[in-house]
């Protein structure tokens, strides 16, 4: 199995807007199938593996990361210039100047028009424009452009691979590939560990537009619990400090009147068991995450949710700690291990 920078780069070089999840669900089925029993795609391109462990009846946890990432998708072609609309929460400050890789057959790329500073008002330089002003450049005729860019093909940001210090990693779609790398790492942590439930992991597609992979996909694994696994604002000096988490302290574990309380004492009381360094993240309401959809999957779902600290979250240089993912598959791990005997509607 690869190392977690490996399986990191991997997956996050490889490009899957929601909704156009194809790729990256080919990647990440790759490297599920030498841990799990059995691993397919749903009809809504989630890749969903299971390893039993061999008791009748036994229950089921369900482990959620999502595979997709942000995007733009083309609306129009003017001048060989593209128009687009967004694919997920993108925030046009800062779009300009940006490279994009068109995913046409074969790629192609593009930069976000922006004019230089020499010609922009005083009022100009201190808004970002809305995202309906902004035109991506493709270097092409608009004859080209119409024959070779269809309408409707989604763009994604371009962005490299680069370590920043001993233990920090930066990157486009760490959200959420880099929480699915931490349920294969988990998968690893289990592999001679005897299980009493059935464990599915699901890498979802279409978080960040409505959460219908999690949502089919819940409906279909049929779960008795389910931990969603996805990334929190990490802390940075001009971060407001109440709703931040720090890099290189553990994973966050989710406490609030959408998560069952029991499965938070259980995260909690593993960490300490296990001396797994965890942070509490307080959540009052939405928590953003596909969490809020799985709960109310068939009769209910008991449900928790662990979250990765990633600095500048929606950009092409997300960053996070290497060990936070590694922490974050210690504790589910943990997690997981007896949870059939101990586990249950403890409100």
């Amino acid at each position: 199995m690869m190392e977690i920078r490996e399986m990191l780069e991997r997956l996050c070089n490889t490009n899957g807007p929601s909704g156009f999840e194809q790729d990256v669900a080919q990647a990440a089925k790759q490297l599920l199938e030498p841990l799990v029993d059995e691993v397919w795609i749903d009809r809504m391109g989630s890749v969903i593996g299971v390893r039993r462990c061999g008791k009748p009846n036994a229950k089921r946890l369900l482990l959620d990361a999502h595979l997709d990432e942000i995007g733009l998708v083309v609306t129009g072609i003017q001048d060989g210039f593209l128009r687009f609309g967004t694919i997920g929460g993108v925030d046009p400050r800062m779009l300009p100047d940006r490279e994009l890789t068109i995913l046409t057959n074969p790629p192609l790329f593009g930069v976000v028009a922006c004019l230089p500073p020499h010609v922009l008002t005083a009022a100009d330089r201190d808004t970002a424009p809305p995202i309906q002003d902004f035109y991506v450049d493709t270097g092409l005729s608009q004859e080209e452009a119409e024959r070779r860019i269809p309408i409707g093909t989604p763009m994604v940001f371009r962005g490299g691979f680069l370590a920043l210090g001993e233990d920090q990693l930066c990157a486009k779609a760490m959200d959420d590939r880099a929480c699915f790398v931490s349920l294969l790492r988990t998968l690893e942590l289990l592999q001679d560990k005897q299980l009493d439930v059935d464990l599915y992991v699901m890498g979802s597609t279409r978080e960040e537009v409505n959460s219908a992979g999690a949502i089919v996909g819940t409906q279909t694994v049929y779960p008795d619990y389910c931990v969603a696994v996805d990334v929190t604002h990490g802390k940075t000096p001009d971060s407001p400090g109440t709703c931040t988490c720090q890099l290189g302290k553990g994973p966050a574990v989710g406490i609030g009147p959408n998560m069952a309380r029991w499965m938070s004492r259980r995260l909690l009381d593993k960490a300490q068991a296990e001396e797994i360094p965890v942070q509490k993240e307080i959540i009052s309401g939405h928590s953003g995450t596909n969490a809020w959809d799985i709960q109310i999957c068939n009769e209910g779902v008991a449900t928790a949710l662990v979250s990765l600290p990633l600095k500048y979250m929606h950009t092409p240089v997300e960053v996070l700690s290497v060990q936070d993912v590694e922490d974050t598959a210690r504790l589910l791990a943990a997690f997981t291990v007896g949870l059939g005997e101990e586990g249950g509607p403890q409100w």
